[in-house]
């Protein structure tokens, strides 16, 4: 039965194993009752090949239309090629807030973990601003990056972090910093932080962590974690972090939200290696489809989605080899819409 009121989104299936997760993810969503329309659009080395640009402007304007996309992976060329791609979308539409959930699904190493990571997305060092300085005749004998952290922007993603935890019954935040060190870089992110927590107090607790402490407890007990909220480049690190606890990048959605547009994506890289095998793993778009979907109001078919993606793994057994099992990625699209036809 498709959806009375289907709602229309840019898809941009990505590089790799990109197009096969995505088109399980849509044979997915269609046995949900196809709440989305899809606008299919390119980015990335898709994007050259098509188009001659790493981000057209076509895929710029369908975003701008619709305000709404998911995105599977996106290559970035290591040490030099086009800048990321995927920079360069939430620059472009100011998605300042980068939400990456982990959570447990399989039984692991770490039974239980349930943890949301925020991160800002928009300023600190991994914008990549850099630049070489030359030294006799030497043009590249000195590389430097600049990264900068606003009040404002610090004071947003921090206010976004609490109404997070409002909204989804989280009680604890831990801002992870480097205030030891970085003390203007990542002190100005810890103040700012500590000023939106006033608004908060009786609702939503904080503490703070600096990020190599935060990495070792991690480690140790997860558990005692609830929510983080980190700069951007201590999030990219910690958020693949969390990730491994919970079975990986194949097992983590993510989320780039701003004012007027939103984009879900699979945050694990193209993996080149195992493009066109038909065995990678759809569950991390998956799960960025169904935070999608809680996006725009439809919480009762992310439910029913993350339901049957649970049902899938552990009542049928039926898992892709990085999770240890023998499912290609057709068996397992398969027998989650199974899942889904039988309620």
């Amino acid at each position: 039965m498709s959806s009375p009121n289907p709602i229309t989104a840019t898809l941009i299936p990505g590089d790799g194993i990109g197009p096969e997760t995505v088109e399980s993810t849509i044979q997915i969503l269609d046995a949900l009752g196809s709440p989305f329309l899809w606008d299919v659009q390119q980015a990335g080395v898709a994007g050259i090949d098509a188009l001659g640009d790493p981000l057209p402007e076509q895929t710029l304007a369908s975003i701008r239309k619709h305000r709404l996309a998911l995105k599977g992976p996106l290559t970035t060329p290591v040490g030099g090629g086009f800048r990321s791609s995927n920079v360069r979308l939430r620059e472009e539409f100011e998605l300042y807030a980068n939400v990456r959930p982990a959570k447990t699904l399989i039984p692991g190493r770490f039974e239980n973990i349930d943890i949301v990571l925020v991160r800002e997305n928009l300023g600190g060092f991994y914008v990549a601003h850099e630049y070489y300085i030359p030294v006799g005749d030497d043009p590249k004998a000195v590389a430097v990056a600049t990264g900068m952290n606003t009040r404002a922007s610090s004071k947003r993603i921090a206010r976004f972090a609490f109404e997070y935890a409002l909204k989804n019954g989280r009680k604890k935040i831990t801002v992870v910093h480097k205030a030891n060190i970085l003390k203007l870089l990542t002190g100005i992110f810890l103040d700012a932080a500590r000023e939106v927590a006033k608004e908060y107090e009786g609702r939503v607790e904080m503490d703070d962590m600096i990020v190599d402490a935060c990495a070792m407890q991690l480690v140790l007990n997860p558990w005692r974690f609830d929510m983080l909220l980190c700069t951007n480049l201590f999030g990219d690190i910690l958020s693949d972090q969390i990730a491994g606890l919970v079975g990986g990048l194949g097992m983590a959605p993510g989320a780039n939200i701003g004012e007027n547009a939103a984009i879900f994506e699979a945050v694990h890289g193209s993996a080149p290696d195992i493009a066109g095998k038909g065995v990678a793993n759809p569950i991390s778009i998956l799960l960025a489809s169904a935070m999608m979907l809680d996006h725009v109001g439809k919480q009762d078919l992310a439910n029913r989605l993350r339901t049957a993606i649970t049902d899938t793994l552990n009542i049928d057994s039926v898992r892709t080899r990085d999770l240890k099992g023998e499912a290609t990625t057709k068996q397992f699209t398969d027998a989650v819409c199974k899942r889904l036809s039988s309620r």
